[in-house]
Parts: C-alpha cells; structure tokens; sequence
C-alpha cells in the first residue's frame, strides 16, 4: 500500500465506508479491476495481453481465495470497491496443490508446524483512500476473517518498490538483524531467486531511521508483531522487491489485540499475546 493520506476522506464518507468478504462474481471482478489500476497502471507492474485486454489483474488463486473487500456507498446509493486483500486458506491451497507464495517462497517449514495457515495478498487501496481508518478497516475484517477461522500463522509477500536491491540494502539488514521468523516456521526464498538480505552490518543500522523508511505495510506488519521470512526475491513483473511477512496470531502485540478484538467483539485466536504493544 502507498502512504495515508489523512486528510483526503471527509468524517461524513468514512461512516459510508464498510468491510467484509466479496459475495458475487462481479465483486470480485471490480476487485481484480481495482488491483489492475493500482498494480499496473499506477506502479508499473507488467500485464500481460490478457490482463491488459480486460484491464483486470487475474490469476487462478482467484478462484480459490475470499476477497475482502471495502465498500463506499455512494451518494447515488450505488456501492464502490475502494480497497481489497485476497486471503487464502490452508485448506484451500492444498486442494488447488500450492499457495501462491510458493513460486518465490520454500514454504515448507511453515507447512510443517502443523499450524492452520492463512496466505495475505494482493493487497491494494485506491489512492485518494490510503487513510489511516481505511486501512484499518481491512484489518478489521482480517482480524475478524482470522477469528472465524481459528487461524494461527498469517503469512505472504510484501514489497518495496523497484528491483535496486543495492537502494535497500538498509531496509533489507534491518528486517534480516531486527525481525527475523524463527527459524523453525520460517520462509525461506527459493534458491534460484534467493537475495541474502545480511548486507549491513547490525552495528552500522540506525534502527529508527531504517524503519520510518520502511513501506506502509511493512511497517504495519511489524507492528502487529510480524517477522521476517529468509531472503528477499526480485519480482521482475510487478517491478518489486518482496519479503515474506509471517504474523503468528498468539503472538500479536498486545494492543493491537485488544484493539481489534474490540471492534469485531470477538476473542482472536492463539494465546494471550506475550509481546506489550
């Protein structure tokens, strides 16, 4: 996601604003079409003919995700689809034989630890909407969608953008030294594309500094709790550099825990947290 900005959404179309699961097709189809504008048109990924034709980003995990979505309410009654996460099960990927995250990610570890799976992707925000309720909304449904399910580790791919690796080589030490995932449920990047992110030594880091130049929705992550798949992946066709994010929901900072708990009014699966917001 790109940078909130505060200002653009008044009080009186916030309270217009919902979140919840795509329940047609043509939501979900004004989802893809959503993530094409963003993706494509104003980041600069690579459509292909297909896509390009139909202006809509698209793939077979599609068909086997929930999309969650945010709804404006227009005016003239009429609903618009602002934002949209697509989440994968477990149960799902397996069925269809992979999650996506597998072309850049040895998710083997993370299959192995016996733990219910969710896969986060695709996540995308109309620009003048990049507020910070807006994108708090979406992880409301998440935090609701993750209780439902009795999910226990939410995982998958969050970028940077461009492919300079040597531009983020701060960013990348940074997450490698401060928030690795334990090894035992930790992503590792496939060894054909596999980028070592122990660029910079941790004495040479500035943490604050590394940080704030994080994207959104790293920073987001991390403050949830999450930590840090091993090794980084050039993904030549959105013109990005990925990380994998692994967020164990027992192991959510506390107030954000208790935050959303509060908005869904429901217990979030996993044990009390043990990290203090």
């Amino acid at each position: 996601m790109a940078s909130s900005n505060v200002d653009t959404i008044k009080q009186e179309d916030l309270e217009k604003i919902s979140v919840r699961i795509a329940r047609t097709k043509e939501e979900v189809l004004e989802a893809q079409r959503l993530r094409y504008a963003v993706f494509y048109e104003e980041n600069g990924a690579i459509p292909d003919d297909n896509m390009r034709a139909e202006k809509r980003d698209f793939d077979d995990f599609d068909d086997i995700a929930d999309h969650l979505i945010v709804i404006h309410k227009q005016d003239n009654g009429q609903e618009r689809i602002v934002g949209t996460y697509r989440l994968l099960r477990q149960a799902e990927a397996e069925k269809f034989g992979r999650f996506y995250s597998a072309d850049e990610y040895d998710l083997k570890a993370l299959i192995d630890s016996n733990e219910s799976l969710l896969e986060l992707g695709r996540s995308c925000v109309l620009a003048e909407y990049r507020t910070q309720p807006v994108l708090n909304m979406l992880w409301h449904g998440i935090a609701d969608y993750i209780t439902d399910h009795d999910i226990d580790i939410l995982f998958g791919c969050a970028s940077f953008s461009g492919t300079d690796v040597d531009s983020l080589k701060e960013q990348l030490s940074y997450l490698y030294h401060f928030h690795s995932a334990p090894e035992n449920i930790s992503p590792v990047a496939t060894r054909e594309r596999y980028i070592n992110m122990n660029i910079v030594p941790k004495e040479n880091i500035d943490e604050k500094k590394a940080f704030s130049s994080l994207p959104p929705l790293i920073k987001g992550y991390l403050r949830l709790g999450a930590t840090i798949g091993n090794g980084a992946v050039i993904d030549k066709q959105f013109n990005t550099v990925d990380v994998c994010i692994v967020v164990q929901t027992k192991l959510m900072t506390q107030r954000y825990r208790k935050y959303y708990e509060r908005r869904i009014r429901k217990t979030m699966p996993g044990q009390r947290a043990i990290i203090e917001g």
